[in-house]
């Protein structure tokens, strides 16, 4: 199998330019306050127990976006997400908006420092009385089901297309999204997909209760 870095080399994205996120994307702002980690010792196993959320950094032909998601974290499915050119809250209170509008609260949100600090995305989620957890310093496994989505989205999918805009970026993820949640089968949901185990996880829940 040849190697990502030659099967790219003449790609427009590739070369000297970094397909990582670039600085600042991690990055808390100083006045924001931090809250404390929650999830450690936690067993996660149902939907809507806890939402996780990130934002990755993307080039495109005439420029570059920002893309967030916000992801069930026991089913994997991808609740909502919004493309951005610029690295701002607004995006991803309405993605977050957008998530608690069609599912409801989840117990307890994780994040890490980057947007998600700022008064604007914490009120909505205290608005909903949603507990707020943030990763601690080097707890680099608690995104680590979006970094799986990040790298599936981009390997199968972003780095075989070229897109001349915003636009057409828009639409393809759509696309893509979609049959992430509704076709893509996961080995850890018992080959079921995100949006099978969501659904079964919360007739199993309400059942239960």
């Amino acid at each position: 199998m040849r190697r990502i870095d030659k099967l790219y080399k003449d790609h427009p994205w590739m070369g000297s330019r970094s397909l990582a996120p670039k600085p600042g994307t991690s990055k808390r702002h100083p006045g924001h306050p931090v809250y404390p980690y929650l999830l450690r010792g936690m067993t996660i196993d149902r939907p809507n127990q806890v939402w996780a959320t990130d934002i990755t950094f993307i080039p495109i032909a005439r420029g570059h976006m920002y893309l967030i998601a916000i992801m069930d974290w026991a089913t994997r499915k991808v609740l909502s997400w919004r493309l951005s050119n610029t690295l701002d809250t607004q995006f991803c209170v309405e993605a977050l908006k957008a998530a608690l509008l069609k599912y409801g609260a989840p117990e307890i949100f994780n994040s890490d420092h980057c947007q998600f600090t700022s008064d604007a995305f914490t009120a909505v989620l205290k608005a909903w009385n949603v507990k707020i957890s943030m990763d601690g310093k080097g707890r680099f496994k608690d995104n680590i089901f979006i970094e799986r989505l990040w790298r599936t989205l981009k390997y199968e999918r972003i780095y075989l297309k070229d897109y001349d805009n915003g636009a057409d970026f828009y639409r393809d993820l759509t696309i893509w999204f979609r049959w992430y949640n509704e076709k893509r089968k996961h080995s850890s949901l018992d080959k079921m997909t995100p949006n099978e185990a969501y659904a079964q996880g919360l007739q199993n829940h309400n059942r239960a209760a």
